[in-house]
């Protein structure tokens, strides 16, 4: 897809998480602990959107916000702990476009993210419909058309489908399609990840194929 997040986030470890979900998505990800880091780097390399933490040393996401916008047009999404509506109008007026309050489900960011790059027509973002051999699938109505004709998915079905045929080719253990889809705190089984596999084999008929289970290691979409 060609597009650069960066996420700027004094949290090591939230850095860690939401730059492996999202270069599992195709992202190119950028991190920075704290604004004036972050400031730096974007002199040197663009990103088409900025993920905002508030609470940081240095530069708080407020302050940061404000000096990129006099410079440059990039789309921000705040991540916050801090929920109160005052937050949350203050962001969007000095130029937020979301605003996200942690903890926040992975599926859930997935969604905003595309939400505001369809919104700020990024140059980089492509169509929101996502045709792979005999699917078509809608990023904003998350739908699909299997040969023109409707699938009827769960929400877990179509974000397991998507993330499989948007990387295809690409190997998912059990590990990260549970950890991409469900989330970091779910507490099921892998065997989870088998069942949802099965129904989708089923909903996609002859071409249940599609989706290759590499024996020990995982699932991975193939046209």
């Amino acid at each position: 897809m060609g597009i650069t997040i960066m996420i700027v986030d004094d949290e090591e470890q939230m850095r860690g998480l939401v730059k492996t979900f999202l270069e599992n998505e195709g992202y190119t990800v950028i991190q920075a602990s704290n604004g004036m880091e972050a400031l730096s780097k974007i002199h040197k390399v663009t990103p088409d959107l900025l993920l905002v933490d508030i609470m940081m040393p240095y530069m708080d996401g407020f302050t940061f916000a404000e000096e990129v916008k006099k410079v440059h047009d990039i789309p921000l999404i705040f991540l916050s702990a801090k929920g109160e509506e005052w937050d949350k109008v203050y962001g969007l007026r000095i130029g937020g476009d979301d605003y996200i309050v942690k903890p926040f489900h992975a599926g859930e960011l997935l969604a905003r993210i595309e939400s505001v790059l369809r919104r700020t027509k990024s140059a980089a973002w492509s169509s929101a419909r996502f045709k792979i051999g005999p699917l078509m699938l809608d990023v904003e109505a998350h739908t699909a058309l299997l040969d023109g004709q409707s699938l009827s998915l769960t929400l877990k079905e179509y974000e397991l489908l998507y993330l499989l045929a948007r990387n295809k080719g690409k190997l998912f253990s059990r590990e990260q399609l549970l950890r991409s889809i469900w989330g970091h705190n779910y507490t099921g089984s892998e065997r989870t990840v088998d069942t949802h596999v099965k129904t989708l084999r089923l909903k996609l008929k002859e071409h249940g194929t599609l989706i290759q289970t590499i024996w020990g290691k995982g699932y991975k979409f193939e046209v």
